[in-house]
């Protein structure tokens, strides 16, 4: 008599301590189709799922919540510090739904299940390297300075035509600069913007940063890689300037996401900042003004070929085109009192097979244009 108690008690303490599911309905608001989008989770629409009777002051394991599909598959999530991000195809104007359970989320990754990754670099000059199943990047940090006498906030470019993640490795044997069938580093980024890079803009120039001085390691993968760096005070016509960039990068795309603040030290009025691309010999340019986007089609360096540059800004931070001898620019008006600015940057190879030819690519970049203005809406329900 006193088991059986026992055990009724447990069955009741269990039924009253355990969390509930939540539906997650996601909409694409797009007559587009969109292939591995990503899909956010605020955390503070997550609450349902911590357990009851645990304490106000403990927080919800991210890292222990499993996603399914409507087929009850489980979909590959990635908790990040202020949400939970998974992907899914929609076709356009489709609506999906998934369920969120507390569970014990993905306790055996593989490298294989990694997507997205990036770290800091010490092997070279403080390089910052990321790269996803498309393509890969590095900047630099102020030892390259000592190192090679460059001062740059450049954007470099590691051209891939493979899946896989390969930084670790080229960094590893040091052969980055040669194409062994993966692809290689066939971009001289040095002091222009390379591919994305922003400075402020004063008296019709540039004022760009120095190398990063700290980063910050903010998401790893396996979707997502995020990160931010600071940069030093630098110059900015007659005053000075410190700024502090997060870049962030997905599964599945060619673009990465950026958001700059920067805080100015004695400079009345609004900033205007810029993003840019490098110029190069015989390069041709597309500027679409709705949608806000700038497109570059250039030959490579050394080993033949083509490859398309892009940016895409905030329609409603955007002030027009500019150039100096370097850099085709997009000139922006930070917002808010952080003076942020926001856009995305990327590139393809036409070695790495991902797009038919450079019209593909336009394509690619204007619905890009379309997703970023439009991300998928998110309903959550208990």
């Amino acid at each position: 008599m006193a088991r059986r108690l026992l055990l009724s008690f447990a069955i009741l303490v269990f039924a009253t301590t355990a969390s509930a599911d939540i539906t997650v309905k996601a909409t694409n608001k797009l007559q587009i189709a969109r292939h591995q989008e990503t899909i956010e989770v605020p955390a503070t629409s997550l609450d349902a799922l911590q357990p009851q009777n645990v304490p106000e002051d403990k927080a919800l394991d991210m890292a222990a919540i499993e996603v399914k599909d409507s087929t009850g598959k489980e979909v590959l999530s990635q908790a990040l510090p202020n949400m939970i991000i998974f992907q899914s195809d929609f076709a356009a104007s489709e609506t999906k739904t998934f369920t969120l359970s507390l569970g014990k989320g993905h306790k055996h990754l593989t490298v294989d299940d990694y997507k997205a990754y990036g770290r800091f670099v010490r092997e070279r000059f403080d390089d910052f390297a990321w790269e996803n199943d498309r393509i890969a990047h590095r900047t630099y940090g102020k030892a390259v300075e000592r190192g090679e006498g460059l001062i740059s906030s450049s954007i470099d470019i590691w051209s891939k035509r493979t899946n896989k993640l390969v930084i670790d490795r080229w960094y590893m044997l040091g052969t980055y600069h040669l194409d062994s069938g993966e692809g290689y580093d066939d971009y001289s980024a040095g002091t222009t913007r390379g591919c994305g890079g922003d400075a402020l803009w004063g008296d019709e120039k540039l004022w760009p940063a120095r190398g990063f001085i700290n980063s910050h390691m903010i998401a790893a993968g396996p979707l997502r890689v995020e990160f931010a760096l600071d940069y030093d005070v630098f110059e900015f016509n007659g005053k000075a300037a410190m700024e502090t960039r997060v870049i962030s990068l997905d599964a599945g795309s060619n673009l990465d996401h950026i958001t700059v603040s920067y805080t100015p030290f004695g400079v009345k009025g609004a900033l205007t900042a810029a993003v840019g691309l490098r110029k190069m010999p015989g390069d041709t340019k597309d500027f679409n003004g709705e949608h806000a986007w700038l497109s570059k089609n250039e030959k490579m360096e050394k080993n033949g070929g083509m490859q398309g540059v892009a940016l895409i800004v905030d329609p409603k931070q955007l002030d027009k085109q500019a150039e100096d001898d370097k850099n085709d620019l997009l000139l922006l008006k930070p917002s808010g009192p952080h003076n942020l600015i926001s856009y995305w940057t990327g590139f393809y190879w036409d070695k790495s097979g991902q797009f038919e030819n450079y019209d593909a690519w336009k394509k690619y970049v204007d619905e890009a244009s379309q997703r970023a203005a439009s991300p998928i809406e998110v309903e959550v329900a208990k």
